[in-house]
């Protein structure tokens, strides 16, 4: 075995064990795997990193692997951060203020009563596939779990299919579709369009999410759960809001903007960029100039903030206290939240350092695969790291830092379909160690291993079809749609 992958291995077991035997935050378990595999990383193998991937002169690249690991360590962690430090930020400001206003509420409702009572499993599925890509999954399941069961005392049936069709919709954008940390460090860290990833990641999850979904409804017909569940404090809180009366509520169209706004001023940017001369010839050049200015991500995920506070202001569930007070939970929870993928990317970097890309590019070469080997080796990577410690976005960090380096071997793959492959490798197989797991289970009145039967599975079936689905746009488009 060579050395780049022995320090692999090391980067590897120092986060598992660190996470699993020594029960450390995950930020605190990367950043001692990435000091202790830049300590171990040889002056030689640096300098080859340097010259031979970065393409920087060999006096540089001995100058940049003097550097101390420290140094390096806190480089890599501070050019993440700066990636997506203030997205983060902003989401958790959208994400905070759809679920105080009332907004989120709205949508769902706006859903249920579109498609009616025998339509709610699917209607659940949709709102929560579009809320999943600013609320964090934990918190949209704590939002619906009332829902579900109010459905489900209502019709006196599919209680299980009204849970396994929130986890269907909310999980399946947590890992694809940014501003989630997981989807935007990697999508940082591969250099893609976050309009790119934005549609790759709406397309690819929806079918991963009507895979999960078609589970969920034999599993109803076959297994059915009756309705249980024993409310906390924090559930307590989304029940008295599921019961808010519909005149409280923001309208659908202030409830969506928050969301909507950032997605098509991203996507439209990086459309519109593609046909940036026919537009500059007939006299369209002012109209790209303002997508460019308004589609900078940092821009349009700002104004979609904003659009929340506001929303929020003139919320009938919300004060001027609550805008403070929500404003400062949210930027408190982004902080921590920063942090983890902030380091996942030092780590990263740390790892690619050793080489390591080099040494996974001339094994991808050797198979017969060809270059959809490489979605293949980053989906399973990332597969078993989620399986080992549990943590979907830990995976996805730890992961971009062993097969990012592929991208710059010009292996022949659209970098967006690397990142939706790493996205999907993230989904297959969530367990005990999983914080879902568990939020899903008790909240929902499961046993054990009927949350295995219904959230482990309609999980990792998020992840396989999502994963097919990866395969088949890589050979059919390997330029991507636009």
């Amino acid at each position: 075995m060579s050395m780049p992958f022995i320090l692999l291995l090391v980067g590897i077991l120092t986060v598992v064990g660190g996470i699993i035997r020594f029960k450390l935050h995950a930020f605190l378990a990367l950043t001692l795997a990435a000091l202790i595999v830049g300590l171990c990383t040889p002056k030689d193998l640096l300098i080859k990193h340097f010259h031979q991937e970065k393409g920087e002169t060999l006096e540089n690249a001995e100058k940049l692997a003097k550097k101390n690991v420290g140094t390096r360590v806190a480089e890599g962690f501070g050019r993440t951060s700066a990636k997506i430090g203030i997205l983060i930020a902003m989401a958790a400001i959208i994400g905070t203020c759809l679920m105080e206003s009332g907004g989120a509420l709205r949508i769902v409702r706006s859903f249920l009563s579109f498609l009616g009572e025998k339509r709610a499993p699917e209607a659940l599925t949709g709102s929560s596939f579009l809320l999943g890509i600013p609320i964090f999954f934990d918190t949209l399941f704590y939002l619906m779990i009332p829902l579900a069961r109010a459905l489900a005392a209502q019709t006196r049936k599919n209680y299980v299919l009204y849970v396994m069709a929130i986890v269907a919709g909310g999980a399946m954008t947590h890992s694809l579709v940014p501003p989630t940390p997981g989807p935007l460090v990697v999508a940082g860290e591969l250099g893609v369009d976050l309009g790119r990833m934005i549609v790759g990641g709406i397309l690819v999850g929806l079918v991963g999410m009507t895979g999960a979904f078609a589970y969920a409804r034999w599993f109803n017909t076959n297994h059915p759960i009756e309705l249980r569940g024993n409310a906390n404090e924090k559930e307590s809180k989304f029940l008295r809001l599921a019961e808010t009366p519909d005149h409280q509520l923001p309208s659908l169209l202030s409830s969506i903007a928050p969301i909507l706004v950032p997605v098509l001023l991203l996507a439209g940017k990086s459309l519109l960029l593609q046909f940036s001369e026919t537009l500059q010839t007939k006299g369209l050049g002012g109209i790209l100039d303002l997508f460019i200015l308004l589609g900078d991500k940092n821009i349009a995920l700002t104004l979609g903030a904003l659009l929340a506070l506001r929303q929020l202001m003139k919320s009938r569930l919300s004060t001027k206290s609550d805008l403070s007070e929500s404003v400062k939970s949210s930027l408190q929870g982004a902080g921590v939240i920063i942090l983890i993928p902030g380091m996942g990317g030092a780590f990263g970097g740390i790892l690619q350092q050793t080489s390591l890309g080099l040494e996974v590019s001339n094994f991808v070469s050797s198979q017969e695969f060809g270059s959809l080997a490489v979605l293949i080796v980053a989906y399973f990577t990332t597969s078993i790291i989620r399986i080992a410690q549990g943590s979907a976005t830990v995976a996805m960090v730890t992961s971009i830092g062993i097969v990012g380096g592929l991208v710059e071997q010009g292996l022949g793959i659209h970098p967006v379909y690397l990142a939706l492959a790493i996205g999907c490798g993230a989904k297959p197989i969530p367990w005990m160690n999983d914080s879902g797991f568990w939020v899903v289970g008790k909240l929902s009145g499961f046993t054990e291993a009927e949350t295995f039967k219904t959230f482990s599975i309609v999980i990792a079936l998020q992840g396989i079809c999502g994963g097919i689905a990866v395969l088949a746009f890589a050979y059919f488009f390997p330029n991507f749609l636009f």
